[in-house]
């Protein structure tokens, strides 16, 4: 009898994969920034208790509009939001880098995001060391003056030398302690490579591109080939320590505007990955290096210099086996906005529904964590509303080899007055688990974002609805590529 419960469950979970608008697999992030205090912690030098409150708030919030996922920016300025034999805690957390807080912060966000059903990529920054150096905040520890040949400093920030192989030998080493020691699901890296130009200020690389040109004459070129090159060894780097993390990059919207490379997109930006930043993006997707790629569309639909439709259309196009994600500018819904289509969070809705008619884009990230607990209810109700009123579980990486998790077992339901609580044991390869709602006796179909009714890292789970008899609970796994089991249901015990 069990096996054939078991067989009629393997069937409804393998049917009707697309018949719902709501997708059962979308990428929903949300990026988390500390720089500069933007989202966590609000200010420096809070106590450990304050710091804890702030992450739960932030991720409770996270949870109220059905995300999976968040971007922890755990390296802002060549300092640590974790335990980091290699650099000194961050200056943005007690105020003084080198003293860290009682706890780590990178564990506390994998613990709790995974508890909401959360996914943790961790956002590091490769060459930025110092924001503004008008003031005194580098540990003596620092790497900076140990080997300050290493660093240079363009405006008022200070970097790493892109130029040396000791610089790309050093961030990777940084990448590979971080997969080794936390259960992240990616490395995650933003637009932010060699530097946005200044006006009339040349990038001070010289004497690096005298000492170290390898077969390059041009300058730009040669750029371009360091952070290539950078790219190439944590995507190795990764995979020498843990095949199944992700590693994402978060471009500038344009990679080049068709007006210079054919293969550009129809924009007149004045910015582009490939000429100011020296990133090409394309040629990494190309190459298997990158496993997504999340461009920055912070501009509305419609925008005549760099069209948020058109963009999506183009990224969507151009990505060469890795998935795709796109960036909401959620910070710009504003009833003050200079532009009258951010003066209502219309935008971002209507940018969600024309991303989900592309076939080829895998879901979105938003900017920032703050920015939508601000707007609480005026941006969460019509996402709840339609776009995001069902849980969804994270898209399966296209170029990371499948981890099939086998099913969890002792899946019981043990009521308690006018509550139950559903207990069940783990198996090889589960992460997190995933429970399913039903009509009572009506086990319909797995594939449908609706009868998801909670993702968690827990062995538990409380049922607090008091009609709790009316539903039949069904449960699968999880692993670290997202991967998911056969179902099996709950038994009352």
């Amino acid at each position: 009898m069990n096996s054939v419960k078991i067989l009629i469950l393997l069937l409804l979970f393998q049917t009707n994969l697309f018949s719902q608008q709501s997708p059962k697999r979308e990428m929903r992030a949300v990026w988390i920034s500390t720089v500069d205090n933007m989202d966590w912690p609000s200010k420096q030098g809070l106590s450990d208790q304050e710091m804890k409150d702030e992450m739960i708030t932030l991720l409770d919030n996270m949870r109220s509009y059905n995300l999976n996922t968040v971007i922890f920016q755990i390296r802002p300025t060549a300092d640590a939001y974790y335990k980091s034999t290699k650099e000194p805690a961050s200056h943005w957390i007690t105020g003084i880098q080198g003293v860290a807080p009682s706890f780590d912060p990178l564990q506390l966000m994998i613990d709790e995001a995974g508890k909401r059903g959360m996914n943790v990529h961790v956002w590091l920054n490769p060459y930025r060391v110092q924001k503004d150096t008008t003031k005194e905040v580098l540990a003596k520890t620092h790497l900076y003056f140990k080997q300050p040949e290493l660093f240079v400093t363009y405006g008022k920030t200070r970097y790493f030398n892109p130029g040396y192989k000791e610089t790309r030998n050093f961030v990777s080493s940084v990448v590979g302690e971080i997969v080794r020691n936390y259960d992240i699901q990616a490395i995650h890296m933003d637009d932010y490579f060699y530097p946005y130009k200044i006006t009339g200020q040349e990038f001070p690389d010289q004497i690096a591109f005298d000492k170290e040109p390898r077969q390059f004459k041009d300058k730009e070129e040669w750029r371009r080939d360091n952070v290539d090159l950078i790219i190439k060894q944590i995507r190795d780097t990764i995979i020498a320590n843990k095949p199944e993390v992700e590693f994402g990059i978060s471009p500038f919207g344009v990679w080049r505007n068709k007006s210079k490379d054919s293969e550009g997109s129809n924009t007149v930006a004045g910015v582009t990955n490939y000429d100011d930043l020296y990133a090409n993006i394309l040629k990494w997707q190309k190459e298997n290096w990158i496993d997504y790629v999340t461009p920055q569309l912070y501009w509305h639909i419609g925008f005549d210099r760099a069209n948020f439709e058109v963009l999506a259309k183009w990224w969507a196009t151009h990505k060469y086996g890795a998935n795709v994600y796109v960036g909401h500018g959620d910070y710009k819904i504003s009833k003050t906005a200079k532009e009258v289509e951010w003066r209502s969070p219309d935008q971002i809705v209507k940018q969600i529904e024309m991303i989900r008619s592309l076939p080829l884009i895998d879901g979105s990230m938003h900017f920032t964590a703050s920015t939508l607990l601000k707007k609480g209810d005026t941006l969460r109700k019509p996402l709840i509303g339609k776009q995001y009123k069902y849980i969804a579980l994270t898209p399966e990486a296209n170029r990371i080899t499948r981890i099939t998790p086998q099913p969890p077992i002792n899946a019981l339901i043990t009521q308690k007055g006018d509550k139950a609580y559903l207990t069940w044991k783990a198996r090889l390869n589960n992460k997190k688990f995933v429970i399913y709602r039903f009509t009572k006796g009506k086990i319909t179909d797995f594939s449908n974002s609706e009868n998801i009714y909670y993702v968690t890292t827990a062995k538990t789970f409380e049922v607090t609805d008091a009609n709790f008899k009316n539903y039949t609970y069904a449960i699968t796994a999880l692993s670290q590529t997202q991967t998911e089991s056969i179902p099996i249901e709950f038994i009352t015990k």
